[in-house]
């Protein structure tokens, strides 16, 4: 009997893990849905990653509706720490904790594509309990709402006291609006538009 060398070829490599090699080799983190906890960590560790593979560019696409503000203040916070330079491309939508951190890089950083839209606001959160423990909520809200706004200030060059203003309601902006507003650095239809 002849025994065929070829029959022993490897298995194909599982969608999912060829897609996953080849968004780590384009260097690009998708972040789409809720912001939680989860989000966070699998952000982090991919700009970990990144940083640890080069100091490449890095290009994180956004696509959210919000979520937890701690969990945007992680991710914000590492998009500073890592040193490779990281390009948002928001689409879709950027709301809330997406907003916050969209704001983590430059505004010459800050790309969207012309149909996303924009939402800042002030904190939102479920209030209860004792008087006291009401009393201590609503401060913490109160100092999140005043840091938040400090970022969007700082990140779009508007007076802090536009950002207190606007964010007082939801402030819902299409693309070429939060060009104007500072909020976009440029809107992009396709990625070598980039740079």
């Amino acid at each position: 009997m002849i025994r065929m060398e070829d029959d022993k070829a490897p298995p194909p490599e599982p969608v999912g893990a060829m897609l996953e090699k080849a968004i780590f080799k384009s260097r690009t983190i998708l972040l789409t849905g809720a912001i939680d906890d989860k989000q966070a960590h699998r952000v982090c560790q991919s700009l970990l990653a990144f940083e640890a593979e080069s100091d490449e560019p890095i290009r994180l696409i956004l696509s959210s509706p919000g979520g937890h503000v701690e969990s945007g203040d992680m991710i914000h916070d590492m998009i500073g720490w890592v040193r490779p330079k990281v390009r948002i491309l928001g689409t879709g939508w950027v709301a809330s904790a997406g907003a916050l951190i969209y704001c983590a890089v430059p505004r010459e950083d800050r790309f969207c594509t012309p149909n996303t839209r924009f939402l800042l606001h002030e904190p939102r959160g479920g209030v209860g309990g004792q008087a006291s423990d009401v009393e201590i909520q609503v401060r913490e809200i109160l100092t999140m709402r005043a840091r938040l706004n400090r970022i969007f200030a700082a990140a779009t060059g508007q007076p802090f006291e536009k950002i207190v203003e606007d964010t007082d309601r939801d402030l819902w902006m299409q693309a070429d609006e939060a060009v104007g507003y500072g909020l976009v650095g440029k809107i992009v239809r396709n990625a070598g538009e980039m740079g």
